[in-house]
């Protein structure tokens, strides 16, 4: 089961305590994967569609909990690209389908006649406990979260640049919280890529163990990410010690060649000799050979003068 599933199953088992959130969320669920359809005499048919079938379940509940209904439940074929079954929920006239419709704020008046709104009705979300129940159910309509282990992704599919509007509006009102709008071919993704802010995301939502769940990930992907910069730097450190080495040994040997290590003071000659008996020891490693001991960069100071007089001849 993917990451998103899981975390959509956890929020399908919360249940809002008061009205005004009860109906907050499932204007939320409405508004994203419900359709309104015209049955004759201007009445309306409210149909949403869902694959997961505990979402079809709480909202089910949840509409009979607040109006006092009880939805018809179908289910049918999936998405044809994806294998699965689809379940739809149905509010007929006969339900109060008009009633729901203009209570979430998608049905509305203008001028003495009806239409139907793209947005999200602020009149539902006037307190911070009603925005994180929209939220929630806007999620468990069309929302989706990558698995931690494959990245940090969590986006709103929305039908159109008015609700993707509100919705960022709506996630950008929550302190630290900067979602951003991209637009795809017919549809408006709002989404966050920030480790923090999803983490925030699920908090709001209520999805507390989806919250540990990621942690534990992403803690791991940074001790993991941590552990490979450390060996890469420590590679690179043996790399550049080894070039440095080989640089010194081809500088001693010319002037070993040329002139002999007589050449070189008593000071450069002992560096000069540890060096061609030690040639994979670092500089540090050399210091401590000498006697008396020494500082590694007056060992390093004595190499640059060999390769100073290397140069020359």
């Amino acid at each position: 089961m993917s990451f998103s599933m899981d975390t959509k199953n956890e929020l399908a088992h919360i249940e809002p305590e008061k009205k005004c959130c009860m109906l907050a969320e499932i204007a939320g669920f409405i508004r994203m994967c419900g359709s309104i359809r015209l049955v004759g005499s201007g009445k309306f048919r409210i149909i949403t569609t869902t694959e997961n079938p505990a979402v079809a379940r709480h909202y089910k509940k949840l509409i009979k909990d607040y109006f006092d209904i009880d939805t018809a439940l179908e289910v049918g074929q999936g998405n044809t690209l994806k294998k699965g079954r689809a379940y739809k929920l149905t509010i007929g006239p006969e339900d109060l389908s008009e009633q729901i419709l203009r209570e979430t704020g998608i049905l509305m008046v203008k001028e003495g006649m009806n239409y139907i709104s793209d947005g999200i009705y602020d009149g539902l979300i006037r307190t911070k406990c009603c925005r994180k129940a929209c939220l929630r159910g806007l999620f468990l309509g069309a929302g989706t979260i990558t698995d931690p282990e494959k990245g940090y992704h969590i986006e709103f599919s929305c039908g159109s640049q008015i609700l993707a509007n509100d919705v960022k509006k709506l996630l950008n009102s929550f302190t630290d919280l900067h979602a951003k709008i991209s637009e795809r071919k017919k549809t408006y993704g709002v989404y966050v890529k920030e480790a923090e802010q999803i983490i925030d995301i699920l908090a709001i939502m209520g999805a507390h163990s989806r919250i540990f769940t990621f942690e534990d990930v992403r803690i791991t992907k940074e001790i993991r990410n941590k552990a490979n910069r450390i060996n890469n730097c420590d590679n690179a450190n043996i790399d550049k010690t080894l070039q440095a080495a080989e640089k010194q040994m081809a500088c001693i040997r010319k002037i070993q060649e040329k002139k002999g290590l007589g050449f070189l003071p008593d000071k450069l000659r002992e560096a000069a000799q540890l060096r061609l008996d030690h040639p994979e020891a670092t500089l540090q490693e050399l210091a401590d050979m000498m006697e008396p001991s020494m500082k590694k960069s007056g060992i390093n100071n004595r190499f640059r003068k060999i390769e100073e007089l290397a140069g020359k001849l």
